[in-house]
């Protein structure tokens, strides 16, 4: 699998089967599910399920959801995130997304993931355009999108008796910068 990153405070790694418990315990919060209409996984069966997606996407793209850790401990697993290819209104996107455990909230983990998801998707992937899809009432998420220059160019109808989740993009200029564009 790849090799690590590094980010001025994050670890950034391929997940392994090893962190299936890890996995278990973020996804099956109900705190970190507060707007996912799916709501926690229940068993650790559907952690072995979701990680295997995971796993076989790398396999297949050579990028995916990172296991995230603190360069202070790079052992202790505090969330999941980074960019890969989802299907939605018909087409693959590369998307942004993540999950922190409730002990890394709070401390700007996901600004600087979804940061290092988005260069590294411009830079090494060089994809002209990257997507994130959020809960109308995320608003702690909705300002991390805007803070890594995303911004809100529509709506997905994706939840059946919800209001629409929000879409943002940020799209790579023609002189190699960052521009989110409406």
């Amino acid at each position: 699998m790849a090799t690590p990153r590094t980010t001025a405070r994050l670890v950034l790694r391929a997940p392994s089967f090893d962190d299936v418990q890890r996995l278990f315990a973020i996804y099956g919060d109900p705190a970190t599910h507060q707007f996912n209409p799916s709501g926690p996984l229940t068993d650790i069966d559907q952690a072995h399920s979701l990680l295997e997606g995971w796993l076989t996407h790398w396999q297949h793209k050579g990028y995916g959801q990172w296991a995230i850790a603190t360069r202070e401990a790079p052992e202790e697993i505090i969330g999941f995130g980074g960019i890969d290819a989802r299907k939605y209104l018909h087409v693959e996107r590369l998307n942004l997304g993540y999950r922190f455990g409730v002990q890394a909230w709070g401390q700007g983990y996901a600004t600087e993931l979804s940061q290092a998801a988005l260069d590294y998707g411009f830079a090494e992937l060089q994809v002209p355009e990257i997507y994130a899809v959020v809960r109308p009432l995320h608003y702690a998420s909705i300002r991390v999108l805007e803070k890594v220059g995303m911004q809100r160019i529509g709506t997905l109808d994706d939840v059946p008796g919800q209001a629409a989740s929000l879409v943002y993009r940020s799209t790579r200029c023609i002189d190699g910068s960052s521009e989110a564009l409406a």
